[in-house]
């Protein structure tokens, strides 16, 4: 029965909300509204293109406590502060459901050691290594896990990794080590799991300076990443979910199977690659409506929705021709394509609904289609 399954989770927050400013004592983060806030995080999405399970066992959380912060210097993804090893270390690490592997850096000979604020203020990271803790072993070659698509290290005699993401990558070597997670009443109180993890001995591209500095969370399907290695211990049923506010702040929780009154969609399973592909069947703009299907992915690392053509021409054209405020040319650094006048003192405006029709007849209606900036006019875009 999934009655036995736990579920453990963890809240999430936008890496410019309030609390991300006030747990790190971190000025200058930009103005939510702001050109800089929904300009940065375009930017960044270009380079990527109650409910709990009932359970007899405790709800479960990361050790010492659920907050996760989402921080300008620290890229554009949703963090969660993850202990690992013993002794325990504590690092600031993405949740990324569009890789697998879960991986920190670790006796780096390329990786970020720090960070630096927008006021300046420099903060440490923890660097992860093997050799210190005592719960740490190397991942045989010849582990399942390895399989044919890693390679050996002889120097180190355990499997190799190299993950590649958009304009960074990690590799190093594969290890098992505990997770250290909590009770979800009592996030002190111990329930620690050993996965297998990434020593991330060289980084490259926005590893070095931006997303993911401090180690990725890999929310993937593969059999590496910890949702799926939870689930086959028999810690948690084989699914999470994952929530956001509009403050930028959410929660996820594992071994969460949603309740029945929320709607639902199929995912298209394939084998050459698994992640969380759903297919679209209809999108309907205001008052047009188009049956032209697509598939997308669901991924933590995108900020903003991005759609191909035809459909990304239908939704933008359908928009711009129900929207009744004149168009406005944005500075360079806006990445979006269409912008619209407010007047001076205009904090509401109307806009078309948009709602995406899933495999299976599920609706879901987009809350909130567009964005607005203050500076230097008022504009919104979407």
């Amino acid at each position: 029965s999934s009655d036995a399954y736990g579920t453990f989770g963890f809240d999430i927050h936008h890496r410019y909300s309030d609390t991300v400013k006030q747990f790190l004592n971190v000025d200058g983060l930009p103005e939510k509204g702001t050109v800089e806030y929904y300009s940065a995080v375009a930017h960044r999405d270009r380079h990527l293109k109650g409910r709990h399970l009932a359970t007899s066992t405790p709800i479960l959380t990361i050790y010492g406590g659920n907050e996760t912060q989402r921080v300008r210097a620290l890229g554009y993804l949703h963090y969660s502060f993850v202990t690992v090893g013993t002794p325990a270390m504590t690092f600031i690490m993405a949740l990324d459901t569009g890789t697998d592997l879960f991986w920190l850096p670790c006796d780096c000979t390329t990786c970020a050691r720090s960070f630096n604020t927008t006021t300046g203020k420099k903060i440490e990271l923890e660097i992860y290594s093997p050799s210190n803790s005592t719960t740490s072993t190397p991942l045989p070659c010849n582990s399942t896990l390895c399989g044919p698509t890693r390679g050996c290290s002889a120097r180190f005699n355990a499997c190799s990794y190299q993950q590649v993401r958009a304009n960074a990558s990690s590799s190093g070597i594969l290890v098992d080590d505990v997770l250290h997670l909590g009770t979800n009443t009592n996030p002190q109180d111990p329930y620690d799991v050993t996965v297998t993890l990434g020593c991330g001995q060289n980084q490259t591209g926005s590893f070095l300076d931006r997303g993911g500095i401090n180690g990725v969370f890999g929310l993937g399907m593969d059999n590496i990443s910890v949702p799926s290695v939870l689930a086959k211990k028999g810690a948690i049923a084989n699914s999470f979910s994952m929530c956001f506010r509009f403050d930028g702040q959410g929660r996820i929780e594992f071994g969460d199977k949603g309740s029945p009154l929320q709607k639902t969609t199929p995912f298209n399973l394939q084998q050459s690659h698994t992640n969380y592909n759903i297919s679209v069947t209809q999108v309907v703009v205001g008052n047009n409506v188009s049956n032209l299907g697509f598939t997308a992915i669901f991924d933590t690392g995108t900020t903003f929705t991005q759609l191909n053509d035809p459909t990304y021409s239908f939704v933008i054209q359908s928009f711009n021709s129900q929207v009744t405020h004149p168009r406005y040319q944005p500075q360079p650094k806006v990445y979006f394509d269409y912008c619209y006048l407010l007047s001076a003192n205009q904090d509401s405006y109307i806009t078309p609904n948009l709602t995406f029709t899933m495999k299976g007849g599920s609706q879901f209606n987009v809350t909130a289609p567009t964005v607005r900036l203050i500076r230097p006019v008022r504009i919104f875009t979407g």
